[in-house]
This record gives C-alpha cells, structure tokens and sequence, in this order.
C-alpha cells in the first residue's frame, strides 16, 4: 500500500462510520444507544447527524491532504481520546450498547494504518 491508498483508507472508515451517522442517524441511535438513553425528541438525531458530518469532514480531511511521517503520527495520538471515550460509554457510564464499538472498531483500523503509514512514508 502506497501511503496516499493508507490516507483513503482512513479516510474510507470516516466516510463510512459518519456517513452511516450523517444519513441514518435514527438507525445509529436504534442500533448503539441503550434503550434509557433514547429520547424522543428531535436533538438526539441532530446531534448524530452532526457527529456523522464531523466526521465526513475529517475523512475528506485525511484523502486530501499530504501526510508526512509526522502527520501519520500525529492522527495515532489524536485517537487516544477517542479510545477513552468508547470503553468510558460502553463499560463505565453504560450509554452505548456493544454495537456502540463499532465506532473502536474504525479507531483501531485507523490506528493500524497510521502505524504502517508512519513506517512508510518517507522520513520528514
């Protein structure tokens, strides 16, 4: 894999993870959040879809850039909240359901490809 096929293949779990957020964000709800965690209201679905866009936007982000050792590395240490926050909402303040780790899931494939994305791409 060339580095700029690591790039598109980060950028590929944002367009499908946030994709998945920003068009269906009542399936995310339904699939990922507890039952007591649900409302009924309009905001939950909003706040999805905005998440889903955020993310849309780091993944155009990260296959429209020029990533350099430095920037392979820095987007592996910029997941370290992201892992916190799925075990914190999955296993201690229960609001996730198990699904709810998919969103790990892509943090971990992402995490993979900055490792072999920093081995090599060429020294800054």
């Amino acid at each position: 894999m060339t580095t700029k096929q690591i790039q598109w293949s980060i950028g590929a779990v944002f367009f499908i993870l946030g994709g998945w957020a920003m068009l269906a964000p009542q399936s995310v709800i339904d699939l990922t959040f507890r039952p007591e965690f649900k409302s009924g209201g309009r905001i939950l679905p909003f706040v999805v879809a905005c998440f889903g866009s955020q993310a849309m936007l780091s993944g155009l982000f990260a296959v429209a850039s020029r990533f350099t050792r430095t920037t392979f590395l820095a987007y592996a240490v910029a997941l370290a909240p992201f892992f916190v926050f799925d075990v914190w909402f999955t296993f201690i303040d229960r609001i996730f359901t198990p699904l709810g780790l998919l969103d790990g899931v892509g943090n971990f494939v992402m995490l993979g490809l900055c490792w072999i994305g920093w081995r090599r791409a060429p020294a800054n």
